[in-house]
């Protein structure tokens, strides 16, 4: 899978952000932490989730599914908060049975953050951008971001 095409929201000059990489993305022209997203199957979940840099809010769903259509958005706001601190990981579950059945989804959209391959939490369901915002930072230590570095 090639990088993702993605647009600053400092500087809105548009970058190429790799799937999968050491440290975190910023952007080539104000050198500000970028949105990391990206999408992930049963091929490459390994090295794009779990040895990410950064925590991983991982969104388990299906295109079929208008609860993951409707909660995307507040997802993909929630990468661009935090641009730097967690990086979006999307994994349709219909094109990745093997993720599905590893992390017993039962339901659509179901979410996890992990930190270097641990789940430290799980929720099913759509939620709106101030609770995802909330049980994110209940579930993350405040220096998350510190801790995926050393």
């Amino acid at each position: 899978m090639g990088p993702e095409k993605v647009k600053c929201p400092n500087c809105g000059k548009v970058n190429n952000v790799p799937a999968a990489g050491e440290g975190k993305p910023r952007c080539g022209n104000c050198h500000q932490s970028l949105p990391w997203i990206a999408a992930a199957g049963d091929g490459d979940f390994p090295e794009v989730a779990e040895k990410s840099s950064v925590p991983v809010l991982v969104d388990l769903w299906a295109t079929w599914c208008a609860p993951c259509r409707m909660v995307s958005p507040a997802l993909e706001q929630l990468a661009t908060e935090r641009a730097g601190q967690i990086k979006l990981v999307k994994v349709d579950v219909d094109a990745a049975p093997q993720m599905a059945e590893r992390f017993t989804v039962r339901a659509v959209p179901t979410l996890l953050v992990m930190n270097r391959g641990e789940v430290l939490a799980r929720q099913a369901g759509a939620a709106p951008v101030r609770q995802l915002r909330t049980w994110l930072d209940e579930t993350l230590p405040e220096d998350a971001d510190k801790n995926a570095e050393s």
